[in-house]
């Protein structure tokens, strides 16, 4: 009789970028078609650019190791949820140097064979601009151009309003001034009559 290999899958993103100097969660999660075992253990390992050997980076087994020596020493936290197939951490001040393929493997006996996540670093000075972040600044441009334009036009009617407003005023003041004139000229130049 055949018996079906039981395997491990795992979930991570392809590729990160991340600023220098900044702290990034590398996420793994994990599928597995037997129940979680009290033996499960979760290896992430980091291979360089330059292709030099495997460093390691974190070990689970019941509980998280840190790493007594190597790069990522003190630099590097459990931020996963076993519960839920969660087995992500944390490397904290990201540096150039940490550009490489970071892998996650998961074994959860008897699922010890399967997948390997890889997720591929890349390091970056300060971050580049996406496609999401132009279309948020062209639309914040776009409004802020929207208010500008509006703003001056009820600037301009408003003062439109108040030259008008201010012709009828003076124009009310010569014709009265020009009505009270006529009458002392009529009342100066018609004789007394007493």
């Amino acid at each position: 009789a055949l018996r079906l290999v039981a395997a491990v899958e795992v979930h991570t993103s392809k590729e990160v970028d991340a600023v220098n100097g900044t702290n990034l969660r590398l996420k793994c999660t994990f599928s597995s078609s037997s129940p979680i075992s009290q033996h499960l253990s979760v290896t992430w390992n980091f291979q360089p650019e330059d292709l030099s050997s495997h460093e390691p980076v974190f070990y689970y087994l019941k509980e998280p190791y840190k790493l007594s020596a190597g790069r990522f020493k003190e630099r590097v936290t459990w931020d996963g949820n076993i519960e839920r197939n969660d087995v992500s951490i944390i490397i904290w001040n990201l540096q150039p140097t940490d550009n490489g393929t970071f892998t996650c493997q998961v074994k959860n006996p008897p699922d010890v064979d399967g997948t390997i996540g890889e997720v591929r670093l890349r390091v970056v000075q300060k971050v580049h601009f996406s496609e999401i972040h132009f279309l948020a600044v062209a639309i914040g441009s776009a409004c802020v151009l929207m208010i500008i334009v509006v703003t001056v036009v009820i600037i301009c009617r408003h003062r439109r309003k108040k030259a008008q407003e201010k012709r009828i005023q003076v124009a009310d003041t010569e014709l009265r001034e020009k009505e009270n004139l006529k009458i002392r000229e009529e009342k100066e130049a018609s004789p007394l009559e007493d």
